[in-house]
């Protein structure tokens, strides 16, 4: 994990904070949420810009509110990073990279600013990991434990 202080909420080119959303039910294996991108259709986790104002988990759980409708505890310390290719004037790839962070779904939000623009589901975590096409983000979720999280959580909106 990236300590909570690594992490800035400037918006810096091609930073991104993402959110590895999960769920879990007593003597279950956790589940992790994925959606589509807008763009291409691909799995991906929520994910979006720094937002001015909060730590980059906040911003990482506003984008899972904002794409997915999810709510539930934030964990401060990034589970790790990984590159991604985003298009950029349609035809030009540029490299990102995003930070993500562990969020535990508690709710679901019926209406939310995204609704409809993406799929969203829910899927074992083996097949979450085989489903992105990222190979850092793969090994992150094929990786996930939540039982090694801190107790240091805060709840989103």
């Amino acid at each position: 994990m990236i300590p909570p202080g690594k992490v800035i909420a400037k918006r810096q080119e091609g930073t991104q904070y993402a959110a590895l959303c999960f769920r879990r039910t007593a003597g279950q294996k956790p589940q992790v949420l994925l959606i589509t991108s807008r763009g291409t259709g691909r799995w991906i986790p929520p994910k979006g810009w720094p937002i001015e104002g909060l730590s980059p988990a906040e911003s990482a759980a506003q984008e899972a509110l904002e794409e997915a409708g999810v709510t539930g505890q934030t964990y401060p310390a990034a589970l790790g990073r990984y590159k991604y290719n985003r298009l950029k004037d349609r035809d030009k790839k540029k490299s990102s990279e995003a930070y993500i962070f562990a969020l535990r779904v508690t709710a679901h939000r019926s209406d939310f600013k995204e609704k409809g623009q993406r799929r969203i589901q829910w899927f074992d975590q083996k097949t979450a990991a085989l489903l992105v096409r990222e190979p850092k983000l793969r090994q992150i979720i094929a990786d996930f434990d939540p039982d090694l999280l801190d107790s240091n959580v805060s709840t989103n909106r």
